[in-house]
Formats: structure tokens, C-alpha cells, sequence
């Protein structure tokens, strides 16, 4: 029988290889510039030589491996894996050397678990897709965690300094990247989009500086000028130009470090005693292009999802609508690809937007009424057939709306909820690293809603300790309680507390499900049964 393994892999079976599971983390800690050992002239000289001499080649490794007697069942293929954190760790191959930088780092996120507990959940629908990505153009999985640094995986985060969405794009490097920024969509939330922006932007500066990640990696903290500068002044002093050589500001001293403390605790878990959040190795979300302008409401009715299910796997759409002139793309469920797809064929074009009349009123113009319902002149235009800007008064024209509103200002207001619905008003105390899109998930509200009901700017961080107002229906309350079961198959090591753990389930729960004694050892291969709730895997 032959098995075929990729290199990063032997490289990880012949380092040997930790069981994971997830974790997420807020942007709240700061290494300061001189916490970075100095040698020899230049930063950490001795980093710098271990990170270079442990690249050893792709073929070197191959024969190591081969030599050092493992069977081929060992020799498991990343993709088989149940679980993607471990996919990713059996395929890490950046060197971590223990500078002071890095055990800082490190020890902040092996202090807070809850924090990586949340990087989970909120990874969970989009890192498969990141993954895949990634060892598509063969670039390093290491590149997978850069989100945690960026934004803890909030699809949804804004900086202060106007960088946006999972990756944090700033606007001109987004647009440099194709990233269309508008009223109506922010490529740069789109986690499709900024995703695949993302990579392009990592491989362009990994071509340019000097073919070194780790360059690249700082560069995407600093820009390719910044480090460019850095390297061209250690060439003419003749010195090493990798990341650990180069006189970088603060910020970016750092940022490396945050993601090699974080490469270090995935490649073992147990030695800084982390549990990562189990995650399936399983593509969760699917693109559909729809070719048309469409109301998002609508677009949930076909997918039968809650509008704020859709809303949390699109966040790019700032309205109640696909832009009208594009994209029209949409991220949805996997599983409900097919219903989404079916129903959208049988439903005539006509019917894929909501509209309300409007009698134009002395003073109006096609500009003004475009700006009150958050369209634009070229939409009511061409759906009023209007053969230029001239209205006149008492004429009706035909604008888009959402359901339940009939003027759309920050997003769907309090009667998206449905007036068929009973619902329940909640005030909630902001907890330490919750941010709006968690909130809308754990409530199946939309972030346009929260935003609404407390009169939130499109750019408000929350503060511990504050209070939101959340209307929430009793469906998306029963919602909640959805579970799904997972056939989990133990691994070395694994004991019945980490399971749970993993799993955000109780020890007496596993017990139950699968009529098992407690006083008896789990052994590698066992299945286990569990269920647990939907949106946690």
C-alpha cells in the first residue's frame, strides 16, 4: 500500500505530533520593543540562525522519516484528520525559537483559555475554507492563525484606525487588492474576498522581501516600505536581513512573536496545558452566485436560515440587500446549498426584491430619494425606467426596501423580528473580548440590529460593563437549543475532561450518551457519541 504525505507533514510525524483543539484571542496584549534579546549587533542572532538551520529540505525530511521505521498507517494525510487544528499543526513548519518575545506571548495566551475558547467559536464556520486555501497555493498553515492576531477572528472587527474585517484591511490596501468598499458592500468583511486578498497580499510580499515569511508576515503589520527600508539599510551595513535582524518599530517587534507563541502552543497543547475547542475538519460554508440583486431577507426564506445566520456569513453586505451592482454572491450553510438553489430557481426575478411606492414631493430629487432608502440613482433609474434624472411631483416611483421597514437608515430596525412573533427584550452586560458579532450569533440577531437598538456607530467598540438592549424572538431562542451529533474518535492522550472540554459538554454527559464506566481508561480508536450544539462544530 502507498501513502502519500506532503513534507510539512513527515515534518511534523518526525518532530511528533500533539492532539488540539481550538482557541481565540483579544488584541490586548503588548510586547515592548526592548523584550527582544540583542546580539551580536543585531536582534537575536542565535533566533535567527535556528529558524534558518531547522528549514531543512522537503527531501531530507522525506528520507529522515522513511529511515526512522514509522508504519504507514502513521502516516496519515492532513485531510483524513477529524479535527482541522490538528489538521494545521501536522503540517506547521516554521522553527520557534524561545526568545523572551515569544514565552511572554505565549504565556498570555496560555493564561487565557476563555479567550481561545472564543477564537474557536468564531473561526469555526470560516477556517476550513482558510485552510484549504492555503494549501492550495502550498503556503505555509502557519499563515491560518494571522486572523487571531488581526482581529480574533471577528469578521465584523473595525481598528480605530480604520482597518476592517477579519484580516484587517486598511482601505487603500484593500482596494489595491480588489476589495470594492462601498455604502452598500465592504469587501473587506467579505471573508471570502478578504480571504483570498489576504494571500495575495502575504505571497506578493513574501516575493519581495527577500523570500522569508517571517519578513512577510512583519510586513503585513507594517507595510512592504517599512520592511523594505529595514532591509536595504542591513545590506549596506552588511548585516543579516531576516525578520530578528532587521530595526522594526514596536508594533511590529511584536507582532511576529504573537504569532509564533501562537504556532508554538497549537504545536503542543499539552506541555502549556491548552485545550483547542474541537472545530471538524469539514467545509462548512459554500459560495453561490446569484447573478441578481437580493433582498437578504428573502435570501434566508430560501436558504431556510434566520436572517442573522445569513447576515454572520456576510457581513460585507452594509444593507438589506446584495449590492445592486454586484457582487452578488452569497456564503451560506453547506447544507443548505441545494434547498437555497432549488427554491431560487422556482422563484421569478420579479420576486427576488421588495419594494414600496413613493410620490415625489415638492423639492425632491432622484440624489435625495436614492440617499433616504440607501440606494442609488442608477437603481431607481433603471427601475423606474426613467430615461434620466427628471421626476416630477405626484409622480410614484418604485423603491427597494427591507421586510417590516419602511425606511431603511443604519440597517433592519426592531420590527425585523416579525410582527407574527412574540419576542423578548434582554439587557446584557458586556463581558470581557465580546464583540457584536459573537452577541448576534449567541442571540440569532443581525449586528445591523444591535447596532440599531443601542444606537451604536458602525466603528463602536464595546466596553466591559456595558449594557445592550437585545429583542430577541422566542423561534430564535428555541433555536438555540439545536444540537447535532458527533462521532468523535479518541486519541492518545485524550481523557474524558479534555473531551469535555473540547466539546463544551459535561463529563456526566459523555458518560451517559454512551453508557461508559468513569473508572474505566478510553483507549486510542474508541468512538464516542456526543451532542453537542450546532453552531459549535
Amino acid at each position: 500500500m502507498t501513502v502519500r504525505i506532503s513534507a510539512v507533514v513527515l515534518l511534523a510525524l518526525l518532530t511528533g505530533c500533539v492532539s488540539t483543539t481550538g482557541s481565540d484571542s483579544d488584541n490586548t496584549n503588548t510586547v515592548t520593543a526592548n523584550s527582544a534579546p540583542q546580539n551580536s549587533g543585531y536582534k537575536n542572532k542565535k533566533a535567527s540562525e535556528d529558524f534558518h538551520r531547522n528549514t531543512a529540505s522537503a527531501e531530507s525530511i522525506a528520507d529522515r522519516l522513511w529511515s526512522s521505521g514509522l508504519s504507514e498507517e502513521q502516516l496519515l494525510d492532513a485531510t483524513e484528520l477529524e479535527d482541522l487544528w490538528q489538521r494545521i499543526q501536522t503540517q506547521l513548519s516554521f522553527n520557534v525559537p524561545q526568545t523572551r518575545a515569544i514565552v511572554e506571548q505565549r504565556n498570555f495566551y496560555a493564561d487565557n483559555q476563555n479567550y481561545l475558547d472564543r477564537i474557536s467559536g468564531r473561526a469555526q464556520p470560516f477556517l476550513y475554507y482558510i485552510v484549504q486555501e492555503l494549501e492550495k497555493r502550498a503556503m505555509p498553515l502557519e499563515l491560518a492563525l494571522l486572523p487571531i492576531i488581526e482581529s480574533a477572528f471577528d469578521p465584523s472587527a473595525y481598528s480605530p484606525a480604520r482597518a476592517a474585517g477579519m484580516w484587517q484591511f486598511m482601505p487603500t490596501t484593500g482596494k489595491r487588492f480588489g476589495l470594492k468598499q462601498n455604502s452598500w458592500y465592504d469587501g473587506r468583511k467579505d471573508v471570502i474576498q478578504s480571504t483570498q486578498a489576504a494571500l495575495d497580499y502575504l505571497q506578493y510580499l513574501y516575493n519581495t522581501l527577500e523570500h522569508d515569511w517571517l519578513n512577510a508576515i512583519a510586513a503585513y503589520n507594517a507595510g512592504e516600505g517599512r520592511i523594505m527600508r529595514a532591509i536595504q539599510a542591513n545590506k549596506k551595513r552588511r548585516l543579516p536581513t531576516d525578520f530578528w535582524s532587521l530595526d522594526l518599530p514596536a508594533e511590529t517587534t511584536a507582532y511576529v512573536p504573537k504569532l509564533l507563541a501562537l504556532v508554538d502552543i497549537l504545536a503542543r497543547p499539552e506541555e502549556f496545558q491548552i485545550v483547542w475547542k474541537f472545530i471538524a475538519n469539514e467545509p462548512k460554508i459554500a459560495v453561490v452566485e446569484v447573478g441578481k440583486q437580493l433582498d437578504l431577507s428573502i435570501a434566508a426564506d430560501l436558504a431556510e436560515i434566520s436572517l442573522a445566520d445569513l447576515q454572520a456569513l456576510n457581513p460585507g453586505f452594509n444593507q438589506w440587500a446584495t449590492a445592486p451592482d454586484g457582487p452578488h454572491h452569497l456564503v451560506l450553510p453547506i447544507e443548505q446549498v441545494d434547498t437555497f438553489n432549488s427554491k431560487l430557481a422556482q422563484t421569478p426575478l420579479e420576486q427576488l426584491m421588495q419594494w414600496q411606492p413613493y410620490q415625489v414631493k415638492s423639492g425632491d430629487t432622484l440624489g435625495a430619494i436614492a440617499k433616504r432608502y440607501q440606494t442609488t440613482v442608477s437603481a431607481l433609474t433603471n427601475l423606474n425606467k426613467l430615461s434620466g434624472n427628471t421626476i416630477r411631483i405626484g409622480q410614484t416611483l418604485l423603491i427597494p426596501r427591507a421586510s417590516g421597514s419602511d425606511e431603511q437608515s443604519a440597517g433592519p430596525d426592531l420590527q425585523n423580528i416579525g410582527p407574527a412573533e412574540s419576542s423578548t427584550q434582554t439587557e446584557y452586560i458586556v463581558q470581557r473580548g465580546d464583540t457584536l458579532w459573537d452577541l448576534s450569533r449567541k442571540y440569532d440577531v443581525t449586528v445591523a440590529q444591535l447596532r440599531n437598538w443601542n444606537k451604536l456607530a458602525s466603528n463602536a467598540i464595546l466596553n466591559e460593563g456595558q449594557v445592550l438592549q437585545i429583542i430577541q424572538s422566542n423561534q430564535a431562542q428555541y433555536a438555540q437549543l439545536k444540537t447535532r451529533t458527533v462521532n468523535y474518535r479518541v486519541r492518545s492522550g485524550d481523557s474524558l475532561a479534555k473531551i469535555a472540554q473540547r466539546f463544551s459538554v459535561s463529563v456526566d454527559d459523555i458518560i451517559k450518551w454512551n453508557n461508559i464506566s468513569p473508572e474505566r481508561y478510553l483507549q486510542p480508536g474508541q468512538q464516542l457519541t456526543l451532542l453537542v450544539a450546532a453552531t459549535a462544530v
